[in-house]
């Protein structure tokens, strides 16, 4: 096991207070919370990705202390939950063993596939966001106090706009169920983003543990995460706190696989010379339409599947790693 120096202690630690602290302004600003929570995973994971397992316990010990002492023993637990989040990623990307386990070359070493990274990421940001909900209060009645206030004040602006109650009642429970999986979704793509950031950031300065992976042909979700996708859609449609928890993993999940088929896109449209308009086309019409964006969905669900990174085990170049398909 590596020894761990005074500095990478230090690193850690500062990493842990960084984290604590956009921890906090996410709790102060209520509107910045996705970006700042998701801010937050950033040294975490930088951290682990560079300097590994213990110097990234310690920026976590050190998050969940200081959030203890800055506000509450609450608020410590709850910084602890989402600092452990990226430092679990980070743990799961630093994974490795011999390429001959799996039936490959003895001189390769094979590392966590990012499909499976891609489950647990999901996973986690569903967790997260039922863990937040609960602890807000997240239920019908507060969504519809918020349609309330937004009704009344599109009345004083426009008193002779009729207003039909059924719809108002229609657009409540909408509402309900369109949060949580909207927070699914925007957790997933913040997380995902500072996981690639944090690569990038290791890999500049030489502290990747982890070979830089081909994104394209790699970024795939893992096919048991079809099943927790289908068991999400079906639960919707019981109501009350199942529908809630399911919407929140429907969220997470269709993110994975939106996130999943633009990998794919990008990787199947490589070496073709209209690739860069159809790709600026498939990303605009998707932010602006729906239908696009169900077919990016149904691609990731599509192209499911395994790329592990295979490098050499011992003082070799590893900025090329191999991908192969399982």
């Amino acid at each position: 096991m590596k020894k761990l120096n005074a500095k990478e202690l230090g690193i850690g630690a500062l990493a842990g207070l960084t984290a604590a602290l956009l921890v906090y302004g996410a709790t102060v600003q209520p509107l910045l919370f996705i970006l700042f929570g998701a801010l937050s995973a950033l040294p975490i994971l930088i951290v682990g990705l560079g300097w590994g397992n213990m110097a990234v316990i310690v920026a976590v010990l050190v998050a969940g202390v200081v959030g203890t002492i800055a506000q509450s023993v609450y608020f410590g637990l709850f910084v602890l939950l989402l600092t452990l989040i990226p430092a679990w990623l980070s743990h799961l990307a630093n994974l490795a063993r011999p390429a001959s386990e799996l039936g490959g070359p003895d001189h390769l070493m094979a590392w966590y596939p990012l499909s499976d990274i891609m489950l647990h990421l999901c996973g986690l940001a569903a967790v997260v966001i039922v863990v937040a909900g609960a602890v807000m209060g997240y239920n019908a009645d507060l969504v519809g106090q918020v349609v309330d206030l937004y009704v009344r004040a599109v009345n004083e602006q426009q008193p002779s706009l009729p207003l039909d109650p059924i719809a108002i009642q229609k657009t409540k429970t909408l509402m309900l169920y369109a949060i949580p999986v909207a927070w699914g979704m925007i957790w997933v793509m913040m997380l995902l983003a500072a996981y690639y950031v944090a690569t990038r950031i290791v890999a500049t300065s030489n502290r990747n543990l982890r070979p830089r992976e081909d994104i394209p042909s790699s970024l795939r979700m893992n096919r048991n995460a079809i099943f927790v996708f289908l068991v999400a859609i079906v639960a919707i449609f019981f109501g009350g706190v199942l529908a809630l928890i399911a919407a929140a993993v429907l969220g997470a999940f269709g993110a994975g696989f939106i996130v999943s088929g633009f990998a794919s896109l990008h990787y199947r449209t490589r070496g073709k010379d209209w690739r860069i308009p159809v790709l600026i086309l498939c990303y605009v019409l998707s932010f602006v339409l729906t239908l696009p964006l169900v077919i990016i969905l149904v691609l990731g669900l599509y192209d499911t599947r395994k790329a592990i990174s295979l490098t050499p085990n011992k003082n070799a170049d590893t900025s090329k790693p191999t991908d192969t398909k399982i």
